[in-house]
């Protein structure tokens, strides 16, 4: 039973690091997109930009939460 717990936890753990790694990542791909599409001129350039930003601030959120967290388990 202990060792059924020990995978599982270790499980989750994988799972929760990859899941951090594909948010940083996208974040960070997302980040690049709306600093290529900044330096063109158009209506559809800033309505993209605008898009971009729907996607951006809840990974910003999302980033952040996690960086808090490994804070606070360093800190431990």
């Amino acid at each position: 039973m202990i060792t059924t717990i020990t995978a599982t936890s270790a499980t989750n753990t994988v799972a929760a690091a990859s899941l951090a790694l594909i948010a940083i990542l996208t974040l960070l791909m997302l980040l690049i997109q709306k600093e290529i599409i900044s330096g063109l001129d158009g209506a559809s350039a800033r309505h993209l930009g605008r898009a971009l930003n729907i996607a951006i601030v809840p990974l910003i959120v999302v980033c952040v939460t996690i960086m808090a967290f490994r804070m606070v388990d360093f800190l431990r």
